[in-house]
């Protein structure tokens, strides 16, 4: 997995990523021991990853959240790793040579060490980097297997979607002493799995702090404060694509609802204008 100070030389020589800090496992470490934020964003399709290969950002997360962003679910639950898969291939065909992490679906950490390197072997041979794991407890064993086998995995910590039946809902997490100190364990004990990054999502942004200074290995938070060592937002969040999802976490980057709806309504008035399509753009 590299060593916790990684490659120092790599974020001198970004390569071919456009001024991204990371393109490796070891790359993350090395952007924590240099003081670099890392960027993550969502994708899940090749049209978007094709516009995110271009830009500085560092790592493309394949999230199972595809199923409520693409799909319309009120939760991620309905992933499978066939559907991961598809969601990678497209992503890897939009953005080669981005470093790309996928979720592991719904409970594929849970059914045993098999089962868990198959879902993940799966996600790597469709093209992923590394896979992306919720929780600690019950499968830290899981996660060190895998990454033994010699797959890179990122924790997650906090508000894990997969459990979202249990955790009563979407909300911030960790919020009283026992939880607190619960979510410190559990990130400890992810690190000695061996993981070589660790999401933090929506917590207090004091804990996140404090785990950020305790673990060796790079945080990347969402909804966890300005303490993590790099940020994750959904593209669609960030791209303000959903006007009606305003989360307190998600600042919207650009407005891509009003750019899309200007668009098409341009395209619907020159179609009936019959300003388009002129004869330079026909056959």
């Amino acid at each position: 997995m590299g060593s916790p100070g990684g490659n120092v030389a790599e974020l001198k020589n970004p390569g071919p990523r456009s001024g991204t800090l990371v393109s490796s496992v070891d790359g993350f470490a090395a952007a924590k021991a240099a003081g670099m934020k890392i960027v993550m964003v969502t994708a899940y399709d090749t049209w978007s990853a094709r516009l995110l290969a271009d830009t500085p950002v560092d790592c493309l997360l394949v999230g199972d959240s595809a199923m409520m962003v693409v799909h319309g679910e009120k939760d991620t639950l309905g992933a499978t790793t066939e559907l991961m898969a598809m969601h990678t291939r497209a992503v890897v065909r939009g953005a080669p040579g981005k470093f790309i992490v996928a979720d592991m679906p719904f409970l594929a950490a849970r059914k045993g060490e098999s089962h868990a390197l198959d879902c993940a072997a799966t996600l790597l041979r469709a093209g992923a980097h590394a896979v992306k794991i919720e929780g600690a407890q019950g499968h830290t064993h899981v996660i060190r297997h895998l990454v033994e086998s010699g797959i890179p995995v990122m924790g997650h910590l906090g508000l894990t979607p997969q459990w979202v039946r249990g955790l009563g809902g979407f909300k911030v997490q960790a919020r009283d002493a026992a939880a607190a100190g619960q979510l410190r364990e559990d990130a400890a004990a992810l690190e000695l799995a061996g993981v070589f990054a660790l999401v933090l999502e929506c917590i207090p942004q004091g804990l996140a702090r404090e785990v950020t200074a305790a673990v060796r290995v790079p945080t990347i938070g969402i909804g966890a404060g300005a303490g993590c060592d790099g940020q994750v937002l959904v593209l669609h969040d960030m791209l303000g694509l959903n006007p009606d999802f305003r989360p307190r976490f998600a600042r919207r980057f650009a407005e891509g609802a009003a750019l899309v709806r200007a668009g098409a309504v341009h395209f619907a008035e020159a179609v009936r204008s019959g300003e388009f399509p002129t004869e330079g753009e026909g056959f």
